[in-house]
């Protein structure tokens, strides 16, 4: 596996080179900025979906509204100028890396908002202001590359695990159909021009399989490949991922995919998630990730880590020399992202085992 070239070699070559010379920062969360805006039907619509469809695919008088509140891929389309400027205020804040708003544009989740026809088209807008708000920042500080970071979420179906407690044998979704889904997601986001692609908020390893084997069909596709990306993550105190693995069992399942880089995010803060991130660190031949909760939600789903807290706790963590790559997922702001980048500045990156740096 890993044989065909790079899409973008400059790219791809840059960024390996800043991997081992620091560790790089990821942004922060994208729902977390959106909220702040208070957006309400009309804003989601935009003039597109104004009547309650899809005038471009389907055409005046066809189709029936749905609510889209809520859908926040769907800015990529409606309000692109809104997730432009909160990709440039983390990238103004010290992230070196930027997530494409990209979260739930599979067939799957989009299907929610009887949007599935856009699944190409989210994420190729997702990907190409993503790479715009890169570029733009790159220009200002040329020494200082930025990357555009495409991301397939796990979706809201388990193919381990039957969502009918009558019935266990049952699946919601099959490999198969994940693969499908994925691989229409991963080829807009390459044709948007994404650095690399993170399968993300990965609860279950066979969704993730599946993932990573569209990627790779993709990549067959394309006659080339981009660096890929896995971020797991821990449901609960029992240190496992909804599938039942440990952060451990997780990477052995996965190294066959010979990732860029392999890490934890959501679900928990950085305090609870440092034991499995030192455990992912200790048999990872890939660079590590992790990009924690800013904290555990309260009593009303809100976050409550200051900046300063979590960046002291994370630049315990790049000490401690666990970290290739940080940042912060749900209720972490620019602020988060800014505190945390200059909590670990100057601090070594994580050695890659031996195996790894002679495969490099």
């Amino acid at each position: 596996m890993n044989t065909l070239p790079w899409l973008d070699p400059s790219r791809a070559e840059s960024l390996l080179q800043q991997l081992g010379q620091r560790i790089l920062v990821l942004d922060g969360a994208m729902g977390t900025m959106i909220q702040r805006h208070d957006l309400q039907e009309a804003d989601y619509r935009g003039e597109r979906f104004v009547d309650g469809y899809d005038r471009i695919e389907r055409g005046d008088g066809d189709g029936t509204g749905h609510d889209q509140k809520g859908n926040n891929d769907l800015l990529s389309l409606t309000r692109p100028e809104l997730i432009r400027d909160i990709h440039a205020a983390y990238l103004e804040a010290g992230a070196d890396l930027v997530e494409t708003n990209t979260f739930n544009s599979t067939a799957i989740s989009l299907a929610d908002y009887h949007l599935q026809h856009l699944v190409r088209e989210l994420n190729r807008e997702g990907a190409r202001l993503a790479r715009e708000a890169c570029t733009a920042a790159q220009a200002d500080t040329p020494e200082r590359p930025r990357f555009a970071i495409g991301v397939l979420g796990p979706t809201s179906r388990t193919a381990s695990i039957s969502p009918d407690v009558n019935d266990p044998g049952f699946r919601a979704v099959d490999f198969d159909e994940l693969v499908a889904i994925y691989r229409e997601a991963a080829e807009g986001l390459a044709e948007g021009g994404a650095d690399a692609l993170m399968v993300e908020t990965v609860f279950d390893t066979l969704n993730a399989k599946a993932a990573l084997f569209a990627i790779e069909a993709t990549f067959d596709g394309l006659g080339a490949r981009l660096p890929v990306m896995i971020s797991g993550t821990i449901t609960d105190a029992s240190g496992r991922t909804l599938s039942g693995q440990t952060a451990e069992a997780f990477w052995y399942s996965l190294r066959h995919a010979r990732p860029l880089s392999i890490g934890l995010n959501c679900a928990l803060g950085a305090k609870e998630l440092r034991p499995h991130v030192e455990a992912l660190s200790g048999v990872a031949e890939c660079h590590v990730s992790a990009h924690p909760n800013a904290g555990l939600p309260n009593a009303f789903g809100e976050y409550d880590e200051t900046p300063e807290d979590m960046a002291e706790t994370l630049r315990e963590f790049a000490q401690s020399g666990l970290l290739n790559i940080v940042g912060g997922c749900c209720g972490t702001t620019p602020d988060h992202i800014r505190a945390i980048a200059a909590a670990v500045e100057g601090l070594p990156p994580r050695r890659l085992p031996e195996t790894m740096e002679a495969a490099a």
